[in-house]
């Protein structure tokens, strides 16, 4: 029988492509979710039964037992920007982290890989970065020989990064943003996906992996690039950071007086916190090099949003979808194809679009007929 493995968050951002490379590598996968009925669009990575979503909860020991009973080997991808209800960055990123590790090492488990981020520290002033940090230590604690994985921002068809701004573009001439001279290593949601597998696969050592792509910008910079693909001209405004905190104390207070109806997906009082430092591989550390990943020199990558908001207020697009991701050697571009229908209705882009292997020349469309030989 082939391997199992539980990947938790796997029908998130990169949990999905994940999810998606373990499949097609003979892989059983077990993805653990809050929403199983959100997620059904994973059981199309694979053939019949071989991908399934279940219901998980990380904040519940029974849950998170049931999940990986059986399992060969275990992901935690398992992470949030925006503190919603009981799902705190002390319960999900440091306390959930921890629940996922000891029962790992209890089940016997042998391959544990954990999707942090980089900046984890348990000394930080952002309470994100911090809980990260802790629930690294956690790992290590009860799983010394776990994999972990600190990408810098990561882009994709999916990604709350490009999406989001270029979304912000629709609104007027000025795009306003706050540390607009912070430094970001910006990589491929693939490319860490595939940091994973072989991690999984058991090909590389244990520890500490930080993840960034062969390019480092400033947030104004990157910004720039992304007005450039999608073909709009706007001032890019730096936001002093006595301003920035006020507007992110406006929106946390608006979600806290609609007790939890508004959810600030702009900008919080955390977040200015973690934009004050650098989102860049440190000098020294272990990363694509030491994986025996090179990741293409992407030099430009954003999405066009075309028509109106994806649901549940994303910037998903839900007429158009435009990917530009341009090399040293040429330009790759795909536009105006998408592949949905999936749950909810939600456009759904699937991760084989994005194997280079059939990267280019493949339309959504295409593949969506050739869905069955998966």
């Amino acid at each position: 029988m082939s391997k199992l493995v539980t990947i938790y968050g796997g029908s998130g951002f990169v949990g999905r492509y994940i999810a998606y490379r373990m499949a097609r590598a003979g892989w059983r996968v077990r993805v653990a979710v809050r929403h199983p009925n959100e997620a059904l669009f994973v059981r199309t990575y694979g053939v019949v039964g071989q991908v399934e979503p279940v219901l998980c909860n990380i904040r519940n020991d029974g849950s998170v037992a049931d999940a990986l009973r059986g399992a060969d080997a275990v992901v935690n991808c398992v992470g949030i920007l925006v503190e919603t209800g009981k799902n705190s960055f002390d319960a999900v990123q440091s306390e959930g982290a921890e629940r996922i590790a000891r029962m790992a090492a209890a089940e016997g488990i042998g391959h544990f890989v954990h999707v942090s981020a980089i900046g984890a520290d348990m000394e930080a002033e952002s309470d994100y970065a911090r809980t990260k940090g802790e629930g690294e230590a956690a790992i290590l604690k009860h799983m010394p020989h776990a994999v972990i994985l600190r990408p810098s921002i990561m882009f994709g068809p999916e990604d709350e990064f490009f999406n989001r701004f270029a979304g912000m573009t629709r609104t007027g001439p000025i795009l306003p943003v706050a540390g607009a001279s912070t430094r970001f290593q910006p990589v491929f949601v693939d490319d860490v996906a595939k940091a994973a597998e072989k991690a999984l696969e058991g090909q590389v050592s244990s520890g500490v992996y930080e993840l960034g792509g062969p390019d480092v910008d400033t947030f104004r910079g990157l910004m720039q690039r992304m007005l450039k693909v999608i073909h709009r001209r706007r001032l890019v405004l730096n936001m002093p950071w006595f301003l920035a905190k006020i507007v992110a104390f406006g929106f946390d207070m608006v979600q806290t007086a609609t007790f939890g109806l508004f959810t600030n997906k702009m900008l919080t009082r955390d977040q200015v916190k973690n934009l004050r430092k650098d989102n860049v591989v440190a000098d020294g550390a272990r990363g694509f090099a030491e994986l025996g990943i090179t990741p293409p020199r992407w030099m430009r990558c954003c999405l066009t949003i075309s028509g109106g908001s994806g649901p549940r207020g994303s910037m998903t697009p839900s007429k158009h979808r435009h990917v530009t991701c341009g090399r040293d050697n040429g330009t790759i571009d795909h536009s105006d194809r998408r592949l949905s229908g999936f749950a909810g209705g939600a456009d759904r882009v699937h991760p084989r679009i994005f194997d280079r292997a059939s990267f280019v020349g493949r339309s959504f469309s295409g593949f969506r007929k050739r869905r069955t030989d998966l």
